[in-house]
């Protein structure tokens, strides 16, 4: 890259070099130099291409040509109507768990939650983009990692929720774990961990995501197999329960489920995936 170079000469080249390592070069090209400008990419877009090259963009894309994800490069990540910081303390956020919160505005459509659980919250994606739909709703987020819970605090403020959002240091792992959240809930949001711990996966999750996140046991099953039974201590009288899966789980998850007395319903991904279950408890149960 020449002095010379223009943000749009850089954003063309940059395309380029990352679209072996990328599904969505040019827009990693163009997050990477907004992020470097300190604006908007729209605003960079329509007023900047032709301004010099900023310092800090070479940097943002070597990171990325590393396999880094950009949002860990930029520490921030769009999410429903929200723009939440991340760190490699959580999972990036991802538009397939925004089925979850679709999932939610339609199965309590006629009956709006009061109280919210978030399971696994990392950086509190799910349990704010509910409160940011249910207004009149207060919620907890749990996990297990103090330094999630930090971000997940941090984006409650930002976002203007933390005077209805909790966040509490817990391990479903742990004997009684239930104990930490008190009262039954009417929405409880799930994305578990569930990868098969031999998974191959991409670089830039495997080598910067957090493994304790992603992976759950040799079927990815692990973890349902320690929520879906503690639902009946956790669930209000009509609630509902949200669990993200991976796309082939359904019969599995769906299986635990209803083993344990639980309907189940899916909901697909803009992808076509199967992506959402929502469980109810069987008046039987």
């Amino acid at each position: 890259m020449t002095q010379s170079a223009t943000i749009a000469d850089a954003l063309r080249e940059a395309a380029a070099d990352l679209s072996g390592i990328s599904d969505t070069p040019r827009l990693d090209a163009e997050l990477l130099m907004a992020d470097a400008l300190g604006i908007d990419r729209g605003q960079m877009l329509l007023m900047r291409t032709r301004d010099p090259v900023p310092a800090g963009f070479a940097e943002r894309l070597a990171r990325r040509q590393a396999h880094e994800p950009v949002a860990y490069i930029t520490g921030r990540q769009d999410f429903w109507t929200l723009t939440l910081a991340v760190s490699p303390a959580v999972l990036i956020p991802r538009s397939d768990s925004e089925t979850l919160i679709e999932a939610a505005v339609e199965a309590l459509a006629d009956r709006a939650p009061t109280r919210i659980l978030d399971l696994g919250t990392g950086s509190g994606a799910l349990l704010l983009a509910a409160l940011a739909e249910f207004p009149d709703a207060t919620g907890i987020g749990l996990d297990a990692s103090a330094a999630a819970l930090d971000i997940a605090r941090a984006n409650a403020e930002a976002t203007g929720l933390a005077d209805r959002a909790r966040m509490v240091l817990g391990d479903w792992r742990a004997e009684g774990w239930t104990g930490a959240l008190p009262g039954a809930f009417d929405l409880i949001l799930a994305n578990p961990p569930y990868i098969e711990t031999d998974a191959v996966l991409a670089p830039q999750v495997m080598a910067h995501e957090p493994h304790s996140a992603l992976f759950a046991g040799a079927e990815g099953l692990d973890d349902y197999r320690r929520l879906i039974p503690a639902l009946p201590a956790l669930l209000a009288d009509g609630g509902v329960a949200i669990f993200e899966i991976g796309a082939s789980q359904r019969e599995a998850v769906s299986a635990i489920a209803v083993a344990h007395g639980c309907s189940v319903e899916c909901r697909r991904d803009l992808a076509g995936h199967d992506r959402a279950l929502i469980l109810r408890r069987l008046a039987a149960a």
